[in-house]
């Protein structure tokens, strides 16, 4: 399944949303170079797609990427039928998906205001096979 990278989002700090960048380097098991969830676990980068994000936003939420803490947003692809294992294509870079949905230890405002939070359900976290630069506008393809 193709896909579009909408923005891509880092910081630096946990529980904290996160900012828009132009580009980020992958590092291979580790995961997002300056990005605070980066590390040796097996959640190091995280997508979210733009269309799930659009839903909230018909809730009238002015949302910016990064507002769930999600590290690349999507365009064009359903997240909600990846499975655990299958790979991730963006640029040269590969990644690994590992889990889909997070139980959310400490709810963000967004989740007060709107009642749900959609990366516990919709939110997919991967390990970096293998390295590289990924920009905003990529195109990237997912398969089993």
């Amino acid at each position: 399944m193709k896909f579009k990278v909408e923005a891509l989002c880092i910081s630096v700090k946990k529980g904290v949303q996160k900012k828009e960048v132009a580009e980020v380097r992958l590092i291979e098991n580790f995961g997002i170079e300056g990005d605070s969830h980066a590390g040796r676990s097996h959640r190091q980068v995280s997508f979210l797609a733009g269309e799930a994000v659009d839903k909230i936003r018909q809730e009238g939420l002015e949302l910016k990427p990064g507002a769930f803490s999600e590290n690349i947003v999507t365009r064009g692809i359903d997240w909600t039928k990846a499975k655990i294992g299958g790979i991730i294509h963006i640029g040269q870079t590969e990644l690994e998906i590992t889990q889909i949905g997070i139980e959310c230890q400490n709810p963000c405002a967004i989740y007060y205001t709107v009642g749900y939070c959609i990366m516990i359900t919709m939110g997919i976290f991967a390990r970096v096979k293998k390295g590289g630069i990924i920009h905003a506008g990529s195109s990237g393809y997912y398969h089993l």
